[in-house]
């Protein structure tokens, strides 16, 4: 199949071609074959999207994962579809992208990127090639991902920047802008600071930081670093700082934008050029212990015996019963997602957990099953201590969260 028929054929399923077992479920020797010999290749990928419809396939325009799949494709001389861990828009840039693909050519992982550069147009460079396991995917590792959003701030364009900055002749004052900013950074549902196109379930993200600063010349820059970003999010970020740059909102609106949930009360979204996707830094290992605290709940995750036992231990100083619900959904499936299979549970402000409720996909069970009461001989004294200054639950108050599938079964 030439390279051309092939990308017509997979143009959006990208996702089924990336989990490569499921096109052989009953040919056993032929997919035992394929594994053998099949490794997973991961990319860093730098471009300039000025001349992209973004990275994600399109049928009406070239994208970045439509070159990168023609260009390995004719390389390996096999088809080749990529999936990328951030599917930037239309005249985003980016520094620092990552993708994987699989394959069975026996070229070294690390020699790729040089062959692939070599049939790559001079505005897609790919930085580095390595292999990474079978089970590793982009998209479902913990990762940091670092945004850059450039605005040229002075009386006249420079025309040398104009394909990756915003221009605005209107002066704005970055330390108001960093005022603005400081009410962003933490765990917070961002529903004011996403597109009302966007498909996402969940609207809760965390931003690790946010900081804006001014060269010795005329151009500001928000660098921004968070878990992951809904549709728009840090250019409507950037539009809003800027309205505040401005002098049209006071900086502690910001505050106000965010509790009000309400696209239309954020500024505009601000032009794609000025965006760049930084780069992407993958966990090694989980941190011990996360903390999460905002006006509308504090919680704590002990996440040390994730890795060897399985079981995470949650724990609720606060929460308002509005967010009560969807805060267990997505922090006990958070977990599971790290690894867990148990998740000890302790609501230490009203006692809201009862034994049988379901949140998404996972059960509680009380007290007295026997997992939840293994689990608790898990802690070291340290960790008890540390639990302990944290609210002293009682026994009674712990609870378990499982698969609600596994459970059934």
């Amino acid at each position: 199949m030439d390279a051309q028929r092939f990308l017509s054929v997979v143009r959006g399923r990208e996702d089924e071609w990336l989990n490569c077992y499921e096109f052989y479920p009953e040919q056993g020797s032929r997919k035992e074959s394929r594994d053998k010999f099949m490794k997973r290749v991961k990319l860093v990928v730098a471009y300039d999207g000025t001349n992209y419809c973004g990275w994600q396939l399109q049928p009406n325009g070239v994208t970045i994962e439509e070159v990168l799949n023609r260009a390995l494709t004719e390389l390996l001389r096999e088809p080749i579809m990529v999936i990328g861990a951030s599917r930037t828009d239309s005249g985003v840039h980016a520094r620092g992208n990552v993708a994987v693909f699989d394959t069975e050519n026996r070229m070294p992982a690390d020699k790729i990127c040089f062959a692939l550069n070599q049939r790559l147009p001079e505005d897609i460079r790919i930085q580095s090639s390595e292999e990474v396991p079978l089970s590793w995917h982009p998209r479902k590792a913990n990762c940091i991902k670092t945004y850059e959003y450039k605005i040229l701030n002075r009386k006249i364009a420079m025309p040398l920047e104009r394909l990756y900055s915003h221009f605005c002749y209107f002066p704005l004052d970055v330390e108001k802008m960093r005022q603005g900013a400081a009410y962003l950074v933490g765990e917070h549902d961002f529903k004011s600071f996403c597109t009302v196109r966007s498909q996402a379930e969940e609207t809760v993200r965390t931003i690790y930081s946010l900081d804006v600063t001014r060269d010795e010349g005329d151009m500001i820059t928000i660098r921004i670093s968070g878990s992951g970003f809904l549709y728009n999010m840090v250019r409507i970020i950037a539009g809003t700082l800027m309205k505040v740059g401005m002098g049209v909102y006071p900086p502690e609106h910001v505050e106000e934008i965010l509790e009000a949930r309400d696209r239309q009360q954020a500024g505009q979204t601000a032009l794609a050029r000025g965006l760049t996707l930084v780069n992407m830094e993958y966990e090694k290992e989980l941190p011990r212990w996360w903390h999460s605290q905002n006006r509308h709940w504090n919680y704590h995750i002990l996440q040390s015996h994730i890795k060897d036992e399985k079981t995470a231990f949650f724990l609720v100083e606060r929460c308002r019963d509005e967010e009560w619900e969807r805060l267990l959904r997505r922090t006990i499936h958070h977990a599971f997602q790290n690894g867990a299979e148990l998740v000890c549970v302790a609501d230490l402000e009203k006692g809201r957990l009862k034994s049988g409720d379901r949140y998404g996909y996972y059960v509680i069970e009380g007290r007295d099953s026997i997992s939840v009461e293994t689990a608790l001989l898990l802690l070291d004294e340290e960790e008890q201590k540390e639990i302990q200054k944290i609210g002293s639950p009682t026994s009674e108050e712990w609870f378990g969260a499982v698969d609600g599938g596994k459970q059934e079964a």
